[in-house]
């Protein structure tokens, strides 16, 4: 089930809430893990036996590393082996034998197909950062199961994020404070969301079908349809992350932003600090300072680097696309890092905007092109086509004709011009009819949209 869906937007959702406002604030924590659970097990009912073991793992882990300090680092590296061993098995197992087998055409191992349970990859990475908290002292061990329970699964992030730290909720477990204005500032935020994913990516990502299975596609067409999917992936994940923020007020939690107009930076580094930045600063506390980060030297600072953007890669796919993407920007940012950002600097802002963004948008195709969709063959493929300087036919013309407007409403809504206007306008006597007649109307494109449109997919779903 996601969240641009009827069935959880009109079925789910009110049910949801009605059933958590009614109950006393002592057992909304029990009902919020109970559906937690059913929202997870509505694709995959088999799969909700592995989160119930993820949860117990760790919460005992959690209780021993408190109680036994003179055995917490083997605690720690136990929880963190079985975390890791699952991520491992149900996401990378298949690519691994696949690869042995090429390497090794005589071992003849048996090829291993598992479902990839969802959103594995953003709980599996939640939960460990409670462990090492924990085993670090930056958090105390939580005693009730139920509220870890809740923390591990809570809908509105379980399956596409942001990662959420537990010392960053564990207070709003116990006593959050749900209220009409938080509650008000999360449909905000959810319609908010659910216009991007609905009215602007999905859109985009049909542009993007088009032109690259055009027969003549051009350099233009295949400009065209990389900067659709590039607007395709901001506005499908960001929204995610919008909707995730604002379901989470609507229950009385606090999400932090994952998303900061990463389209408006100036730098490739700058990029990275303002999208999906709850990956981001996981990476930075849990790898890259532990592995120490820029503290020993140049050499270790680029070793460190190169070894955090490959596994940012890894965790986004078990591919060799997400693996080279992964060393594509890790390798740009130890570039701009060693000596490229003070040239940078003495570039007007206009340069350093168009020098960050070809590097942004030529680093997606490496990100698309996974063996699902064709691999190396076809990135090949589109990598000529967008170079070679061949015409576009006239179909192609039309469809990049037809979707102008669109395109020009997603560069302007990925910067922060209308957020800007939003700010300025939201005091004024006449803008709370405009604001109710705006989500009214959101409401009724998005849900025509996908009453009419069986074109919804999640990008990050499968991550």
């Amino acid at each position: 089930m996601v969240f641009s869906s009827l069935m959880f937007m009109f079925v789910f959702l009110p049910v949801v809430l009605t059933v958590y406002y009614i109950l006393p604030k002592k057992y909304r924590n029990i009902f919020l893990l109970i559906a937690d659970l059913f929202f997870y097990g509505w694709g995959e009912p088999v799969l909700v036996s592995l989160m119930f073991f993820s949860i117990a793992v760790n919460y005992f882990a959690g209780l021993l590393i408190e109680k036994n300090p003179s055995k917490k680092k083997t605690v720690l590296i136990i929880s963190v082996v079985i975390d890791l061993g699952l991520l491992a098995f149900f996401k990378y197992a298949g690519f691994i034998t696949d690869n042995l087998n090429i390497i090794l055409p005589f071992a003849h191992i048996p090829a291993i197909i598992v479902p990839l349970p969802i959103g594995i990859s953003f709980y599996t990475f939640q939960i460990m950062s409670y462990t090492i908290d924990v085993y670090r002292e930056d958090t105390r061990a939580q005693h009730s199961i139920i509220d870890f329970g809740t923390y591990v699964s809570l809908f509105p992030q379980l399956i596409a994020g942001p990662i959420v730290k537990y010392r960053d909720v564990a207070s709003q477990l116990k006593d959050r404070h749900e209220n009409i204005d938080l509650f008000a500032k999360g449909v905000r935020l959810f319609l908010l969301g659910l216009g991007k994913k609905v009215l602007l990516a999905n859109p985009m990502g049909l542009m993007w079908d088009s032109l690259r299975e055009a027969s003549q596609p051009g350099s233009l067409g295949s400009f065209m349809g990389l900067l659709a999917f590039s607007l395709q992936i901001y506005f499908d994940f960001s929204g995610y992350s919008d909707m995730a923020r604002g379901l989470g007020n609507m229950l009385g939690f606090e999400f932090l932003i994952n998303f900061n107009y990463p389209y408006i930076s100036e730098s490739v580094m700058e990029f990275w600090r303002r999208w999906h930045i709850s990956l981001g600063t996981w990476f930075r506390e849990y790898v890259y300072i532990p592995l120490g980060g820029n503290r020993k030297g140049k050499t270790r600072t680029v070793i460190n680097l190169l070894i955090v953007w490959m596994l940012t890669g890894l965790w986004h796919g078990a591919s060799w696309n997400f693996l080279l993407w992964g060393l594509y920007f890790g390798i740009i940012l130890v570039i701009e890092k060693l000596f490229l950002l003070k040239a940078l600097e003495k570039l007007p802002k206009v340069f350093r905007h168009i020098y960050a963004l070809i590097f942004i948008i030529l680093g997606w195709m490496l990100f698309y092109f996974s063996d699902d969709v064709g691999g190396f063959a076809a990135l090949g493929s589109f990598t000529v086509s967008l170079f070679s300087g061949g015409k576009s036919s006239p179909e192609v013309l039309n469809t990049i004709a037809n979707y102008l407007p669109l395109t020009i409403a997603g560069i302007i809504a990925s910067t922060p011009l209308i957020r800007s206007l939003y700010d300025r306008l939201k005091d004024k006597k006449y803008f709370a009819p405009l604001e109710i007649a705006a989500a009214a109307a959101v409401i009724i494109l998005c849900t025509a949209s996908l009453v009419s449109a069986e074109y919804n997919p999640f990008l990050y779903f499968k991550f």
